[in-house]
This record gives structure tokens, sequence and C-alpha cells, in this order.
């Protein structure tokens, strides 16, 4: 049974490799440390996702990326000096041995600072977290902590939830920095005609 959860209850059990669910600025996400293997195991099982579908991992500044060993591009910090904090998943390329940990076959991981100032605060205190919409696989995501215990709390993988009320944001839109040309992977809250702004024409096709 999965019950709800303070910030400090939730930063306890991620540090013990327990899957967490949180509020976003878009929808309710499960999190994971990234220190920990068995806890991304357990997200993977949670939400019953294939291994080879990489996990986003959130942050709370950019300095917490280049903790983790990721050269931050010019390209990629002015996309975030641009949409950080907000709904912008910016893939860039990183050390193998941490895109296998979270599931990347591409040496590639994908980044968010959330606007978001419990999130934030929470990731301030636990470092960078690996984080899926809360959710099975392929269905529709949780926007509040009541869907997250309907959909998910009967599962011994999610040891609790983080409720502050519910979230209605537009998911975040996912473009990949990581192989010269940029490219949208998903369309979400920012459109194309934004980031090009940013980034010029240079898009693949």
């Amino acid at each position: 049974m999965t019950f709800r959860v303070t910030l400090d209850e939730a930063l306890a059990l991620l540090g013990e490799g327990r899957v967490v669910a949180v509020p976003t600025d878009t929808v309710y996400g499960v999190a994971a440390s990234l220190e920990r293997p068995d806890a991304l195991d357990a997200l993977f099982a949670l939400k019953l996702r294939p291994a080879s579908v990489a996990l986003p991992v959130l942050v709370e500044s950019i300095e917490q990326i280049e903790s983790l060993g990721v050269h931050v591009a010019t390209r990629a910090r002015s996309l975030a000096a641009a949409w950080w904090p907000g709904a912008l998943t910016i893939i860039v390329s990183v050390p193998d041995a941490l895109a296998r940990r979270v599931g990347s076959t591409t040496r590639s991981v994908g980044f968010r600072v959330p606007d978001d100032a419990l999130l934030r605060s929470l990731l301030a205190r636990s470092g960078p977290l690996a984080v899926s919409s809360a959710n099975e696989h392929g269905h529709a995501p949780c926007h509040s902590a009541e869907e997250v215990l309907e959909a998910l709390g009967s599962r011994d993988e999610l040891a609790g939830v983080l409720d502050d009320g519910p979230r209605v944001g537009q998911v975040s839109t996912v473009v990949d920095l990581s192989r010269g040309r940029w490219r949208v992977v998903r369309l979400g809250a920012i459109e194309v005609e934004e980031l090009t702004r940013t980034l010029g024409e240079d898009v693949a096709e």
C-alpha cells in the first residue's frame, strides 16, 4: 500500500533506493536516485517501461548536470537560459556509464529543470533524479496524487507520493542536441518556431 509522504520522507525514501511519485510543473512523475541502480530498475518495473526507453533526468541547475561529468555546450546553455526552468527537455551527449545507467543506448540523456518550487527544493537536496511520468508505459499520465494512487498505489515498487495538489501543465517539448543538427523528438509546451528563434534554422529533417 502506497502512502502520501512529506518532503523529508520523500528524500529519505529516495536515499534508501526507493521510488517516489512527485509533482512536477507538467504532470506527476515517479522519481529514483541516479546513485541507486536498484531504484532505477524498480522505476522501470513500476512503469512496465521497456529497458531500451531511456529515463529522463530532472535537475535543479546546470551545475547539477555538470556534476555528472556532462559537458553542457553553448547551444544547450542558450536553450536553458531561454526556457529553464520550464517544460523543455534537452538531450545532450553524456559519458557512456551515465547513459547506460538510465537505459540509453545512444550515449545521450535528456535533462530538464522543472518550473516547480517544491520539486526544485527536493532536487537541490537529493541531487539529480531520474523522473518519468507517473503511469504505466503508454498510458495517460497522472495529474494528481489521487490518480497516482489509483494507477500505481498497489504496486510494491512505489514507496510514497509527495502530494502538492493537482498538476495540469502540458508535457515538455523534447529537443535533441546530441547529433549535430538539432531535432524535435516530442512536441509539447514549446513550439518549434520558438526553439528556432534560439537555435536557428539548422534543424534535422
